[in-house]
C-alpha cells in the first residue's frame, strides 16, 4: 500500500498547511463537491454506472451500513473467530483481494458491456470483478474463488448481482468479520444521480450468521480521477507496523 499512503501523507501535510494559511486569511477549504445532474441512460434505456467511483462497500466495520437499530446477526463461532482475529493477518493488508461487498479505500472503475460488467480495482492486485449479464445461473460445480461466480440483470435504473462460489479468505472489513464458503450475495447497485451509486446488499451465509441481513454503501463519481499504477507487493511496508487485534481503524 506504498504509494498511495506516500502520496496521501503527502497530501495530508500540504492540505494542513493550506487550511491553516486559508483559516488565518479568513478563508475556509474547498472541498470538491459530488457532481450533481440525472441519472444517465445508455441508448438502449438501461442505466449507465460507467464511470471512476470511490466508496460503495465496508472498509472500517461492516456494521456502518446497517440500518439505525440493527446488529450484524454473528453466530457464536463466528464471533469466536473474528476475536480471536489479528490485524496483522488482514488479507487485504497483505495485498490480497478485497471479495465482496469490502472495497479498498482506493478509486475503482466500472465498465458496461452487452454481455458484461467489469469492476476494475486499483487497490492491491489491480483485479476486477466480472458480472455476466448473459447467464441465467450460475454453473453447478464452482471453483472457490476470491469475488465468486456473479450473474446480474436490469430492474429500471438498478443493476441486480447474484454472487456464490466464494472462497472463505477474505474478511469483510478491518474488524475481521467472517464468512464461509455458503457465502451467497446479492448486491442491488442503483445510480441515484450523476454522482452517487447506492449498493444495497444481502449478505446470506448460514455458516457464519443466524439469518441473512441488509447492508447499504454510497459510492461517489470521482469525474477528475484515473486509475493508478498500484503494485501493492512492490513495496508493502504496512505489515509490520499493524499490530493488535483487528478493529476499526
Amino acid at each position: 500500500m506504498a504509494k498511495r499512503l506516500v502520496m496521501s501523507s503527502a497530501l495530508m501535510v500540504v492540505f494542513a498547511l493550506m487550511s491553516l494559511s486559508a483559516q488565518a486569511q479568513g478563508g475556509q477549504q474547498r472541498v470538491l463537491p459530488t457532481p450533481k445532474g440525472p441519472t444517465p441512460h445508455l441508448s438502449d434505456g438501461k442505466p449507465d454506472l460507467s464511470g471512476v467511483w470511490r466508496g460503495g462497500g465496508p472498509v472500517q466495520d461492516l456494521a456502518v451500513g446497517l440500518t439505525k437499530g440493527e446488529t450484524i446477526p454473528l453466530l457464536p463461532e463466528a464471533e469466536k473467530l473474528m476475536k480471536s482475529r489479528q490485524s496483522k493477518d488482514d488479507p487485504e493488508a497483505n495485498c490480497l483481494p478485497t471479495g465482496v461487498p469490502r472495497i479498498a479505500p482506493y478509486p475503482w472503475r466500472i465498465l458496461q458491456t452487452p454481455t458484461h460488467v467489469f469492476f476494475l480495482f486499483e487497490g492491491n492486485i489491480h483485479s476486477y470483478r466480472q458480472i455476466f449479464l448473459n447467464q441465467t445461473k450460475h454453473p453447478e460445480d464452482l471453483d472457490p474463488t476470491w469475488y465468486g461466480h456473479s450473474i446480474g440483470h436490469y430492474e429500471g435504473d438498478t443493476l441486480v448481482i447474484d454472487t456464490v462460489g466464494f472462497n472463505d479468505r477474505f474478511w469483510f472489513d478491518f474488524r475481521g468479520h467472517p464468512h464461509t464458503t455458503k457465502l451467497h450475495t446479492i448486491e442491488r447497485w442503483t445510480r441515484k444521480d450523476l454522482g452517487t451509486l447506492v449498493n444495497e446488499v444481502t449478505i446470506e451465509d448460514p455458516g457464519a450468521y443466524t439469518r441473512p441481513f441488509k447492508l447499504t454503501f454510497t459510492a461517489t463519481l470521482q469525474p477528475r480521477d484515473e486509475l493508478m499504477e498500484y503494485i501493492c507487493q512492490e513495496n508493502n511496508q504496512d505489515v509490520p507496523h499493524i499490530q493488535g487485534p483487528a478493529r476499526a481503524q
